[in-house]
């Protein structure tokens, strides 16, 4: 993952009517913390932000005052109804240090026909260095009959990865489709009436 760049600026000021003027002038209110250090209060710019985090576990430069600090997004709150960004918390990190974050699991490929895929587990917990983190974890299910199971043990982690979700965990779930069985089911019941006609005929007849 590639650290994105940003430059932020110290904050004395809190509050809601702080938080809202700062958004109307295009900045998001944040707090750095982490290493028992004191919490640094910065603005970052909204629009370059906001792009930065839609990847997870975004790994952010910022550059505070000339000063560099390098910060893990841990947790961005978002309006309810708008979505747009009202605050986010940033994790200091160092380079080689490891953290402990949730990955999204990726699905590849198509089950065998007749079958569809459940992905029981959207996210798995792994811990890997703050500045090698992967932004998913891929599972391939192609060809994947019903009645299979892949759990997080089957998942291939990036190397220096380590998985801390329990290994026999449920991921995906490959299953029979339903329509094909109600089909078959129809088309069963419609043999069953079709062998039952004669025999009733003929008990008539007599």
């Amino acid at each position: 993952m590639s650290e994105q760049k940003l430059a932020a600026e110290l904050r004395t000021e809190f509050g809601k009517g702080y938080a809202r003027r700062a958004r109307m002038n295009n900045q998001i209110p944040a707090v750095i913390y982490g290493h028992g250090a004191e919490p640094i209060h910065v603005t970052l710019p909204a629009k370059a932000t906001t792009l930065a985090v839609r990847t997870p576990n975004a790994l952010l430069s910022l550059d505070i005052n000339g000063e560099g600090h390098l910060a893990l997004v841990k947790d961005v709150q978002r309006d309810a109804v708008k979505q747009i960004i009202e605050h986010i918390d940033l994790l200091t990190v160092r380079q080689g240090e490891k953290v402990t974050v949730d990955v999204p699991v990726h699905v590849e490929g198509e089950t065998a026909p007749g079958t569809v895929h459940n992905l029981e587990l959207t996210a798995v917990s792994v811990e890997a260095e703050a500045t090698h983190l992967p932004e998913t974890v891929s599972v391939s299910i192609e060809g994947r009959a019903a009645g299979e199971h892949i759990l997080a043990s089957d998942l291939a982690l990036p190397k220096n990865v380590t998985l801390l979700t329990d290994a026999e965990t449920l991921v995906v779930n490959i299953s029979e489709a339903t329509v094909v069985a109600e089909e078959e089911e129809a088309e069963a019941a419609t043999e069953a009436e079709a062998e039952e006609a004669p025999a009733a005929e003929e008990a008539a007849a007599e």
